[in-house]
């Protein structure tokens, strides 16, 4: 096993004690305590002599000193603020960078396109079958708040085409008559509807809905039995909304007795 060897001695080469040098160390030394002391008596046999420039010599040395130290403590402090200074300098940049670096990697947002919708176009009634039609009937009595909407037109229906109870509760019956423009319903098709309407169907509202129109002796007797009468004007206001459902036209008259 190897003896690691101290460091500052080379291989093959010791440090030897230099006499002369160290004679001429310690005569150095002498002198320069000789002359401190020569210097300071001189300076004390001055100051006895002459008393004012020994003060002032001390205050210059003085207020040297005190100069030396401010303006090193001056340069500190500029050191310290400068450093500050680049430390803040380093703090914003990195700030910056790793705002850069987060902007980079969020993701960028896409528009997304929004649908508009189109502009609800008029329900063409009249080119309905007359099943069709009687959905399309049921479905505004759906939209407009009424329960338990039930579509039952058909081979003895006994002139009710769609059931449904009103918001506000009273039974409603409407009989859906899907005729031309020159085919208007004429007062035996309210009379057959007057009929059954109350008597069979319970009915506390009665209308009568068409694509077409209603003759003067029809609206007579719908007056007189208290059956709301829609024709396709009435119909299409009632579809886009410009007006109230018809049943709140008011509620059924029962028609009198004989």
């Amino acid at each position: 096993m190897g003896i690691q060897m101290r460091r500052g001695v080379r291989e093959g080469h010791r440090s030897e004690f230099d006499v002369r040098r160290t004679a001429l160390g310690f005569v150095l030394l002498a002198l320069l305590v000789c002359g401190a002391g020569l210097a300071a008596r001189t300076v004390l046999e001055s100051a006895g002599r002459h008393p004012v420039i020994a003060v002032a010599s001390v205050v210059v040395l003085v207020a040297g000193a005190v100069a030396l130290l401010r303006r090193r403590r001056s340069r500190r402090a500029a050191a310290r603020a400068a450093a500050a200074a680049v430390e803040t300098a380093y703090e914003v940049v990195d700030a910056a960078l790793e705002e850069a670096s987060a902007a980079e990697a969020a993701p960028v947002p896409v528009a997304v396109p929004v649908a508009v919708p189109e502009q609800a176009r008029p329900v063409d009634y009249a080119a309905m079958d007359p099943y069709d039609f009687e959905e399309a009937v049921a479905g505004l009595c759906r939209r407009d708040g009424c329960p338990d909407v039930e579509v039952v037109g058909g081979a003895g229906d006994l002139g009710a085409d769609v059931l449904a109870t009103t918001p506000d509760g009273r039974r409603l019956v409407v009989q859906c008559k899907r005729y031309t423009s020159d085919n208007k319903v004429g007062s035996q098709d309210l009379q057959r509807f007057g009929g059954t309407c109350y008597a069979v169907h319970e009915a506390e509202v009665a209308v009568v809905v068409t694509t077409g129109e209603f003759t003067e002796p029809a609206l007579d007797y719908a007056e007189q039995c208290g059956i709301v009468c829609v024709g396709l004007d009435e119909l299409t206001a009632w579809s886009e909304g410009a007006a109230a459902p018809p049943w709140y036209a008011g509620a059924a008259v029962q028609p009198a007795e004989g």
